[in-house]
């Protein structure tokens, strides 16, 4: 790579002088393009070399991921803004660009070129958050992640990412694998997605939940990455210093938490969910960095004693906590740790399952309903997910997994929390949230995110687990994605 013909045989001081491709830090870009290409994809692993040499090239304006310069006015509405229990009527909406420029009662003034759309009285409400979601891996069935090939990986999520969207959810924050580059793509435009707030790598310790290498891969050399670990999805540790090192690597690439597993999990036939995989210390050291990049920590847990560690080395979220007790749900309360939990009811919500996987997957379905009663009675800051992994069948179900929480609260809750309650857990990544507008409600200079529904969420629930006909206009950052009003 970058070989010269013409200066091949002359001096190597002349060569070095005057030719650019046998300067010495030329030599190293292509040694290092030729080995993370595979890894990180084209456009990521030639800016990260080139900015690391000192060669970076300015920004550039994508037109294509920009927000339409014709202002949009809607009218003839009911507002549900992702805070209060009541619908609003007599309101009209002006977009501009990728924000809510106003928000008003009365007769509207359409700004001049807008374009006018009248909603027939249906309901206007903000686009859904999913708290727990793997970009990558909700539509791909294991085995086809585990082979590595992150080509195709990447042109499979792409189409689950406009799906995911066109399903509602305008938001998601991706709690494991390799997004950076596939978030660059959908912020510049390049495919149609869910906005991604970036976990990067799951970082577990040997054999915890996320350690996915065959046994042939032991005894681990240490410095020696395996097939896994290359992919992006997971980081294998052990000890806080490893810790420290691959937090500060997930971050450097953009990450606006961090995700440390602390222990087993459903799909993980090693791990079962009563381990404790991470040490007190191990998990505070990743705190320690994540609060000196100013940002948060969340903690995989699911038993007692995990999610109570957790908690104790200083993590401010924990994702799961289907085993916890009384003890465990005051520790919540009492440090105001928030809760990204999931309503597993059955193999509905995650396909069949045999042998350590189905003895896991059974813990948890007998423990959600413990879960939600106690984060309930303790008061807990409870955020939603829909964690769909390796099925296409799944992850259409991600509204479905939001309408079961009609056992435990009201539609207005459950669609508050969907919302401007799972906002405000993404405000937590404070200034390394890529979109730090106001995400998650409907008010005057809020992103552009919005749904047009056909019915009465608040009434009905059960509407946003039929996306296809139930809405009629899905806008992104200010961008309408599907319109099916007639006219």
């Amino acid at each position: 790579m970058y070989a010269c013909e013409t200066m091949a045989n002359g001096p190597e001081e002349v060569r070095r002088a005057i030719c650019l491709c046998h300067r010495p830090e030329i030599a190293r870009l292509g040694q290092r393009l030729g080995t993370e290409l595979s890894r990180r994809g084209f456009v990521a692993g030639v800016a990260a070399s080139l900015a690391a040499l000192g060669l970076a090239f300015p920004a550039r304006a994508q037109p294509a991921g920009a927000a339409p310069a014709q202002p949009i006015l809607l009218t003839n509405f009911r507002l549900y803004d992702g805070r209060r229990a009541t619908l609003r009527d007599g309101l009209h909406l002006v977009v501009e660009g990728n924000r809510i420029r106003s928000l008003g009662s009365g007769a509207p003034q359409a700004p001049e070129g807008a374009q006018t759309i009248d909603c027939g009285g249906r309901v206007v409400m903000p686009g859904l958050i999913d708290a727990h979601w793997h970009s990558l891996f909700a539509g791909l069935p294991l085995p086809v992640l585990l082979q590595g090939n992150l080509g195709y990986i990447h042109l499979a999520a792409a189409g689950e990412a406009q799906r995911t969207l066109l399903r509602g959810f305008t938001t998601v924050r991706d709690l494991g694998g390799p997004a950076f580059a596939f978030k660059q793509a959908i912020d510049e435009g390049m495919i149609p997605g869910p906005r991604i707030y970036p976990s990067g790598a799951m970082i577990t310790g040997s054999g915890g939940h996320g350690d996915m290498r065959p046994l042939t891969d032991l005894p681990r050399s240490p410095g020696t990455p395996s097939a896994v670990e290359r992919t992006g999805a997971a980081a294998i540790v052990d000890g806080p210093d490893e810790i420290r090192l691959r937090v500060r690597e997930q971050l450097t690439q953009g990450a606006s938490q961090i995700k440390l597993v602390g222990g087993g999990g459903v799909s993980s036939p090693r791990s079962p969910l009563d381990l404790t995989t991470l040490s007190e210390a191990e998990l505070r050291a990743g705190v320690d960095v994540a609060r000196d990049w100013n940002t948060y920590v969340t903690v995989h847990a699911y038993s007692p004693a995990t999610v109570q560690r957790a908690i104790a080395a200083g993590a401010r979220c924990v994702e799961h906590a289907h085993l916890m007790d009384e003890t465990t749900a005051k520790m919540f309360a009492d440090k105001g740790v928030w809760l990204s939990t999931q309503p597993f009811l059955s193999e509905e919500d995650t396909g069949p399952m045999s042998g350590p996987n189905r003895v896991a997957a059974l813990q948890v379905f007998a423990g959600t309903d413990n879960t939600y009663r106690l984060a309930r009675k303790h008061g807990i800051k409870t955020a939603w997910g829909s964690d769909m992994l390796f099925s296409p069948a799944l992850a259409v179900r991600q509204g479905t997994m939001l309408t079961h929480l009609a056992r435990w609260y009201s539609n207005a809750e459950i669609l508050a929390m969907a919302t401007s309650g799972n906002a405000e857990l993404l405000g937590l990544a404070g200034p390394r949230n890529p979109y730090p507008g106001k995400l998650g409600v409907i008010e005057e200079g809020a992103y552009a995110d919005l749904l047009l529904v056909d019915g009465n969420p608040l009434d009905n629930i059960a509407l946003l687990a039929s996306p296809d006909s139930s809405l009629l206009i899905v806008m992104k950052d200010g961008r309408i994605h599907k319109n099916t009003l007639k006219g």
